[in-house]
Parts: structure tokens; sequence; C-alpha cells
């Protein structure tokens, strides 16, 4: 069965994922001894050498691009083909139980305007086996065009706008409601679709203000196991095969990542197979389902 096709439900699954029931003993132990998100969070920083993934950015915007493809796109189609291939960065723990999505979800934040207040809307990106950079692109950019000729929010915005207008007593009661039925996987889908804190990723492009990647926190509510900043684009030297010192684009790359999901070894070799996709961006161009081919060493 393909990893993105809808897996049969079975007793103990939730509606957005599957039980885990052979995961490794120590993992399932550690989401009983720390179940807390927050307490299980690792670091990760690295830097990306994009220069060739900026060589191919400029080759298909050219002037019969029907729309711009961005770095923030590239990354994102990036990200779906990595969770593709590591599947296991797809897991999350809930009710102290470890479960898998069959469903690739990014989700960032747009601004409606351009502004300080102005106000900030949740966007998510639901991957399909058969997309392509371009398809990522053209969500992307529907989507973000879509959100800023709305006038109000709409979605899980328009729920959290309901539930900020609560008195803070009833607030206090309806947010332990709402936990205590994402802890049992039983919360209403209009609570959690478009949400977040239960997307597959949560990834936010700090080049877009010219600033460095940071650590973001988890949180312990939802399901998100993954966040990932990315930096400003920068200049650093390298050096080449031959000995020669050569200036090469950057960008920084901080994730945080749960380490109940999976080990620091699966995480560093997944940074690997991010790095092997910029050094070989024509990947993007084929299928989300398509294995990159990648070998480990």
């Amino acid at each position: 069965m393909s990893f993105m096709e809808k897996q049969p439900r079975k007793w103990g699954d939730r509606s957005d994922a599957v039980w885990v029931k052979d995961a490794p003993g120590l993992n399932v132990v550690m989401a009983n001894l720390y179940p807390n998100r927050t307490d299980c969070e690792v670091y990760l920083h690295q830097e990306i050498d994009v220069t060739e993934l900026l060589k191919f950015i400029e080759a298909k915007n050219g002037p019969e691009a029907p729309f711009k493809t961005t770095l923030f796109h590239c990354f994102v189609a990036m990200f779906a083909r990595v969770i593709n291939e590591r599947p296991y960065l797809n897991r999350f723990v809930q009710g102290r139980r470890i479960y898998q999505r069959d469903e690739i979800s990014i989700s960032f934040v747009a601004k409606r305007r351009f502004a300080d207040h102005s106000e900030e809307a949740l966007m998510q990106y639901v991957a399909k086996g058969s997309h392509t950079l371009s398809d990522v692109s053209r969500c992307i950019v529907g989507d973000v065009r879509e959100m800023r000729h709305r006038s109000q929010a709409q979605g899980i915005d328009e729920v959290i706008n309901k539930f900020a207008k609560m008195p803070r007593p009833l607030l206090m009661l309806a947010i332990r409601v709402v936990r205590w039925l994402d802890f049992w996987g039983k919360l209403p889908r209009v609570l959690w679709e478009g949400d977040s804190n239960r997307a597959s990723m949560l990834l936010s492009n700090l080049g877009s203000i010219r600033c460095p990647a940071v650590y973001h926190h988890l949180n312990n509510y939802g399901t998100n196991s993954v966040m990932i900043t990315i930096g400003a684009i920068h200049k650093m030297p390298t050096i080449a095969e031959d000995g020669s010192v050569v200036v090469r684009d950057f960008v920084d790359i901080g994730a945080t990542l749960d380490e109940r999901i999976a080990d620091g070894f699966y995480f560093a070799r997944s940074l690997k197979l991010i790095q092997h996709i910029c050094y070989h961006p024509q990947l993007l161009d084929q299928p989300l389902e398509e294995d990159s081919h990648y070998e480990f060493v």
C-alpha cells in the first residue's frame, strides 16, 4: 500500500492516524515517561547549500512561466518528498501512544497584508503522490492569493476567533474539554482540520524577512512533531574538490523534533537527503511518490 493512501482503521486508531503497535520499546516507554512533547525536544542545525537550487529556480521562472516559483515553494515540495521517503518523520505521540499519519501536510503562516499589525492566517498544503514542484507552487500561490482576498477569517482561523471571544472561565473550561478530546483522538474535525498544530510539519520562512533560522518550540497540544525554520540566503566560502576556495549560496535550517518518534541518527540522515535534493533539484520535477534513490553512507 502506498504511504499516502488512506489506511483502514482498526481499534485504537485515530481518524487522522493509525496506532503503531510495533514501535520500538524505548519509544513506547518514553511516550509514557515523558508524556509532554515539549519535554522531548531535540534541536538540529544545518547549513544547506542552495546554489544549484537557486539556478534551478531562475531557469524555471522564465518569461513563459505561468507563476513564480520561490525558494519556499521548493522547500515545501522538498520536505514533503523527504517525509514520504522517511515516514518516521510523519509520526506523533498523543494519548501516550505513537501514531503514523497516512497524509502528508505542511503548515505555515501567511500575513493578510505586509504590515506590523496585519492578521496572520494558518495555511496548509496537503501533499498528493502525483504532485510535482509546479503543483506545489500552484497550490500555495492560489491559497495565499485567495486568503488575502478574503475580508474575514475562515476555517480554523474563524474557529480560533470564536474561542477568543469567550469569557475567561468559559474559555478555560472549553480548552480543558478540547485537550481531553484531543488526548483520546475524539476531537471533531471542525476543530482540527487545517490546524498547524496537527500538521506533519510546521514550516516558517524567516528568510522572507531576512532573519536567520531559529529553534521554535513544539506544542503539547495537537500532533505536530516537526518544526523547521528557514533562514535568509547568505554566501559562504567552501572548499571545492580541486582544493580551491569558492563562494556558494547557503541557507541555515533550524529543526525542532520530538525524539520519541525516532532517534537522532534517523533525523541526521533525513537532513542529508535534504542536501542531496538541493544538489539535484531536478528531483523536484518528479512526482512526490517517486523515490529519490539516495544511497545513505
